[in-house]
């Protein structure tokens, strides 16, 4: 490959990635490694990472995009997505790109995969080539995006092999043989040279070749590897060091969910909305560290200092980036395999098929070699997803139960997927936000992810459990984004209902919060201009909340802060518990009885709704009922009520954050 704006080699492909959380990255990467195999050199990179034009370098293009917000692009695209919509832009901009796209989606969200069906449309409207139909994802589906996925790349696997055939004598590389690593970690010390022979574990060390431990009887093929790892976080995300102030709980302790409150401070003065989101980096727990280094035999090299290494060595590594380093909490002291395993890598996520085809590579024993490959093919999608997802097994457990596969310690970072971050609605607003002069008070709203699977063994989310452990005075690295919602201050004088259940609340709580300290600075003014003498309203919208939980005693959070606030500003709180009386009743419910106060704000008023919490259910219920609001108290039928709910949404008045 040439640097950029030079003439390209044979058989090149790219996979772009939009991706909020990771899950759009591990489809990219996937479908990377489909490619190389076909004999494609292949570059796997983030939109923001390359420009338009850029895409013309190679014989086609794959699109793997998510929809975040309210029909956006991941933070990582949307410099690209910019580009894409400038005006002057000719119709044949794009003309000489072939291209596909797979979008991510949750079809509970009103704007289901909205994001890459407008991608895909306007590279169309470019010019673009369309070589195989759009692919659409949906994480509501009971078998998750892979029902969609699997039958996709292989359609796609089909499509690049007619129309870009392999030459004579040549043949897609087999499963049974290992691509070479994006990266891989060695030795610091520059005392053993490459190419030498290392013990990789506490059995049979692997032969090396050119550095890269290799498991004997496998072909290792070296597709000229173009692909590099990209980190997915928002380049525009503030990096923030903040201290932990409080972390208490707020249920009861014999309540079947533990719920905290945290409360968190920088030592700067930053601004955040409503909506806006705060990511949380979480260690992987010692224990488990030690579990894995025991069980490949990691032992001897797990405390040694270590390096990320590119296997890209192309002259262009500008373009290409090198893999990224770990956050920076790790760059203070030397980098070793234990900390790698601590910081970086999770072990504890719910394995996907490229985890199984990898370590399939790593196994002498040819009964576990076949059942892990069994788990690779396509044919037996149900029976993956009855072994992982159902009953959450992680790749910890995995590990433990085909206990014959060693993974090298150098290819940890290439088996292992990256520990990620978890994101938290930041539940402060207003006058919560500032503790002191020159400091940021940041609040969020965990619960904690504890539950006991199909296979009766306790789960534990590893963001979670590392939460629970936070002492005060603990200091964390997060990171701030903008979230979906939108909130401006320019809404304050207008109607607003949040439907937010459960944890749900923490945005609902900030827009809350802002909303009194607009209301206070409308008075200030108004007071400074006489304008209260002359009776007018202090300015401020109605602001509707309804809430749900299970107990009234035990998840009615913030219920004190709420009986304050309808004393201060025209603030109006409806529950739902569902647990409390013989039948169930939910928010959608209370929705239905407040009928016509919802119908007065949102459609006389020009209100705007806000729904926040668990998606699935709950969103599709929030709108049926708010259809069935329209329908009965307005002269509208069902269709004419949800055109009008698809106006809100256009208009920016109907706004969904779920997760």
């Amino acid at each position: 490959m040439t640097a950029p704006g030079g003439s390209k080699p044979n058989r090149t492909a790219a996979v772009v990635f939009g991706s909020e959380t990771g899950n759009a990255l591990d489809y990219a990467e996937e479908a990377g490694r489909l490619l190389e195999r076909l004999h494609f050199q292949t570059v796997v990179t983030s939109l923001d990472a390359l420009d338009p034009l850029s895409l013309a370098r190679f014989d086609f293009v794959v699109a793997v995009i998510s929809t975040t917000g309210q029909g956006d692009l991941p933070a990582n695209a949307r410099s690209f997505w910019r580009q894409l919509l400038r005006k002057r832009l000719p119709p044949d901009y794009l003309e000489s790109i072939n291209f596909t796209s797979f979008g991510l989606g949750d079809s509970s969200y009103p704007r289901f995969n909205w994001a890459a069906r407008k991608f895909h449309k306007r590279l169309i409207q470019l010019g673009a080539h369309e070589f195989l139909p759009r692919g659409e994802g949906d994480e509501q589906h009971e078998e998750g995006l892979d029902a969609t996925w699997v039958p996709w790349s292989a359609e796609l696997r089909r499509q690049v092999l007619l129309k870009y055939p392999l030459g004579e004598g040549l043949h897609p590389i087999p499963e049974d043989v290992l691509l070479q690593p994006k990266c891989l970690l060695s030795l610091a010390s520059n005392d053993t040279p490459r190419g030498t022979e290392l013990v990789c574990n506490g059995n049979d060390a692997f032969p090396i070749v050119n550095g890269i431990p290799i498991p004997d009887g496998t072909t290792l093929v070296q597709p000229a590897p173009l692909a590099a790892i990209l980190n997915t976080s928002d380049h525009n995300a503030q990096h923030l060091i903040v201290k932990v102030k409080q972390n208490r709980r707020l249920t009861p302790q014999g309540h079947w969910q533990d719920v905290r409150h945290l409360e968190l401070s920088c030592p700067a003065s930053i601004k955040y909305n409503p909506g806006d989101v705060l990511t949380i980096y979480p260690q992987n727990s010692l224990q488990d560290v030690d579990q894995i280094i025991e069980l490949m035999g990691w032992d001897s090299s797990a405390d040694q200092p270590v390096q990320f290494e590119s296997t890209n060595k192309m002259e262009e590594a500008d373009f290409y980036p090198v893999p990224p380093a770990p956050s920076n909490k790790l760059h203070s002291e030397p980098l070793t395999l234990r900390k790698v395993l601590i910081h970086y890598l999770d072990m504890r996520a719910i394995p996907r098929r490229s985890f199984f085809s990898t370590i399939a590579h790593f196994t002498n024993d040819d009964m576990h070699k076949e059942r892990l490959l069994e788990f690779t093919d396509p044919q037996y999608i149900d029976e993956l997803y009855d072994y992982t997802t159902r009953p959450r097994r992680s790749i910890l457990e995995v590990l433990q139960e085909f206990d014959s596969v060693k993974i090298p310690w150098q290819w940890a970072a290439n088996v292992l997927p990256k520990l990620r971050g978890r994101q938290f609605s930041i539940a402060s607003g207003g006058s919560c936000k500032c503790i002191a002069e020159g400091q940021t008070n940041f609040e969020l709203l965990a619960a904690i992810v504890r539950y006991k699977t199909v296979l009766k063994r306790l789960r534990e989310g590893v963001c979670t459990r590392y939460i629970t452990g936070l002492e005060p005075g603990t200091t964390l690295n997060v990171t701030l984004q903008k979230g979906g919602l939108g909130v401006h201050e320019s809404e304050a004088t207008r109607p607003v209902i949040m439907v937010g259940p459960g944890t749900g609340v923490a945005p609902m709580r900030s827009l809350i919060w802002e909303r009194y300290h607009w209301q206070q600075d409308i008075v200030a003014r108004r007071q400074a201009s006489a304008e209260i003498a002359s009776g007018r309203p202090n300015g401020i919208g109605e602001t509707v909340l309804f809430y749900g939980g299970r107990n009234q005693e035990a998840d009615f959070y913030y219920h004190q802060e709420w009986d304050f606030l309808k004393e201060e500003m025209p603030l109006q709180v409806f529950t739902a518990f569902s647990r409390d009386q013989p039948a169930k009743v939910y928010v959608q419910d209370i929705l239905k009885q407040q009928s016509e106060l919802v119908y007065k704000l949102l459609y006389f008023q020009d209100g705007i709704v806000y729904v926040c919490g668990a998606s699935g259910k709950m969103p599709r219920a929030v709108r049926a009922a708010l259809v069935e609001i329209f329908v009965d108290r307005g002269t509208m039928d069902s269709s004419a009520a949800e055109d009008y709910l698809q106006i809100m949404e256009k208009e920016g008045r109907y706004k969904q954050e779920t997760w």
